[in-house]
This record gives C-alpha cells, structure tokens and sequence, in this order.
C-alpha cells in the first residue's frame, strides 16, 4: 500500500529499522497468525512456517522501503511505516504532488513483481523450480515458490484501482488532473468500497473467510481514506490560531506531581505546560502523571518527568499542515510565537472545531 501523509493511528506496536520507525498493525500480526496455524494445518515443518512468515514479513516492509527510497528521490522523508496485511502506509512528511504520487505508490507493487518474478525465473533457469500446481499444498520443497508467489500477489493486489491500495493512490492521481483532490480521493474511495463489497459476497458464497477478512481491511481502509480526506477539506484555509485552545492551566518548574494531580482533577485539561519563568520547559500529559506517580511518588518534581522534546506550532501556521505534526506529538502540542506560550492545540478541540466547521458549512 501506498504512502500518507497523516500518522498511522493506534493499535499497533513498533521497533525501529534503519531509523525508521516501524509500527505493526494488529491485523498483520493477526495475518501472519492465521498463516501460521493454516501452514501447520499442512505439509510443511515449524522451521518452513517460521520462514515464510518471515519471506512474508521482508516482502512487505520491502514495499514499504521502495515507497520510502523514492519519496526521499523526491525530498520527502518518510516519518514512520506501518505494516498492514496486504502492505503497509509510510507515513511521509509532507503530501507528494499528483506526479510523485504515481511514480511514489507505484514503486512498492512493482518491486514485489520484479522479487517474484527473478525468484521464480532463476528457479525455472536451474531447472530447481517446483510445479506451481503445488503451491496451494505448502511443504518444504515449494517454500521458495510460495514466497515468490506472495510477492506477485502482493503486487498485484496493491495494483487494483480502489483505497487503500496502491492502485487507488494511482488512480487518485490520475484523476486529480481534471477534479479536484477532494473529488478524486472521493471517487477512489467508493470504488475501493465497492470492491470491498464484492470481496465479501464471494467470500460468503465461496466460505472463503480469507476473502472476508482481506474485504474487510479494504473495507476499512477505503472508508478511513475518506474520513481523511473529509477531514482535510475542512481544515484547509484554516490556521491553528483558530482552532487552539487559549484558556489553560500551566504548571511551574518547580511543582510537584501531587500539585499536576491536583491541576488535573480541578480542570478538565489533560495536557499541562510546564513553565521556567516565561518559557516553556517541557509538557507534562496526563499518561506521564500517572507513571510517574505510581513510580516516584506524588512528591516526585514534575521537572524530572516533563517531556522536554514536545512539539511546537505557531499560530500561523496552517492547520493541514499542523495535524500530522500534532498526531506525531500524541494528544497534545504547544502553540509558541516568539518565545512566547499562545495556547495549546488537542486532538480533543481540532475534532471539536472540525465538527463545528462542517456544520457551519452545511447552514445556508
């Protein structure tokens, strides 16, 4: 699957490969699961499961690196990757341009073409290379064509036109040369419902449950594109000034996590500033309160648990821009112009103003 420009959501858990940040997402961890159990249902040894769990695991962070080395051909940088089951959304620092996202979402589907292809070519060249009849039956002997096929499928699977594979960003692209994004992401998003939809009634009527849970990821994808997307059209023209929050608490360098507890249940914030006379020190949310309570007790400074490297908005700046920023902070940035502490903007109060925003578009 192709790159976004926003942070790839919860439910996942992550390590780091050459620098990197890389995220599962439960589905995969669930596919590479229901592999797992299907192959010891079969032929082959725990060493052949063990393997091609792996073949399949290189095969799509190989996706996601060939999205991420031709961003970088571009200039953008490729801010964290997470693993999907039929590949995986790099999150990139900024949108590509409608030519960068052809060449950018057609680079993963491709490089899983050429691995299957010369697999399956210097096989066939050896004259090693196992009847493709057999690979519904996994044993031993066809664990290299079956990972060669993996890659084909995966490839060819990205290709279909629909969100959230790579087809559809293809598509996209494609289509925004006489529509606008916001039509274009909206047309590939129903075609990528569509084709969900019919996943799934051949699913149900094959019993193929494999077929229903791919339908359901796409599904799910496609949908969360154009939530994305909707979400995005309602913050362009906007700046953060507009949609911050200005009246908040601050807690001072020297306070103790007993007086943030107290700040904590007194009000309804979640995230506190923590101030070294007029500047800002650092940011202390709610998750780091709890920890360190349990941990240091509640005389512990807040200065020693503060997160020093938070991260800072101006008022300025636009709040497309400023989102992906803020999802990569977590719940919570700070708003600084000149040194100075402005406001703070939360997940809480962007989605509050974007609801706001979209009924203040739809009254006449």
């Amino acid at each position: 699957m192709g790159p976004l420009p926003q942070p790839a959501g919860p439910a996942a858990r992550g390590i780091s490969i050459f620098g990197v940040p890389v995220r599962f997402h439960f589905t995969f961890l669930l596919l590479l699961a229901f592999v797992a159990f299907l192959g010891f249902e079969e032929g082959s040894s725990a060493l052949g499961h063990i393997l091609y769990v792996l073949g399949l695991f290189a095969a799509v962070f190989a996706h996601e690196m060939a999205h991420s080395f031709v961003a970088r051909r571009f200039g953008i940088r490729t801010i964290e990757i997470l693993l999907l089951p039929l590949g995986g959304v790099s999150q990139l620092e900024r949108r590509p341009e409608r030519k960068e996202e052809l060449v950018i979402a057609a680079a993963g589907p491709l490089l899983n073409l050429v691995i299957g292809g010369a697999i399956l070519g210097a096989r066939s060249a050896t004259g090693t290379l196992a009847p493709l009849t057999t690979l519904t039956n996994a044993t031993d002997a066809n664990l290299i064509e079956r990972l060669a096929a993996a890659n084909i499928l995966l490839g060819l699977f990205n290709l279909l036109p629909a969100f959230p594979m790579d087809g559809g960003r293809m598509l996209r692209a494609w289509l925004s040369g006489s529509r606008s994004e916001a039509d274009a992401t909206r047309i590939a998003a129903r075609v990528g419902i569509a084709f969900a939809i019919a996943i799934a009634l051949y699913g149900l009527l094959a019993r193929d449950y494999f077929l229903i849970f791919i339908a359901f990821f796409l599904y799910l994808g496609a949908a969360q594109e154009g939530l994305t997307m909707t979400g995005r059209s309602l913050m362009r023209g906007a700046t953060v000034r507009e949609a911050m929050i200005t009246d908040f608490r601050v807690l001072r360098h020297g306070d103790t996590i007993r007086d943030a507890a107290q700040l904590l249940l007194a009000s309804s914030q979640q995230d506190f500033p923590v101030m070294v006379g007029e500047q800002v020190g650092g940011l202390l949310t709610r998750a780091d309160l709890l920890r360190s309570m349990a941990a240091e007790g509640p005389d512990a400074y807040v200065a020693g648990c503060m997160n020093r490297e938070f991260v800072a908005l101006t008022p300025g700046m636009d709040l497309d821009q400023a989102a992906p920023l803020l999802a990569r902070a977590g719940s919570c940035a700070l708003v600084i112009e000149d040194g100075k502490l402005e406001g703070l903007l939360t997940t809480e109060n962007l989605s509050e103003f974007l609801v706001l925003r979209q009924i203040g578009q739809k009254r006449p």
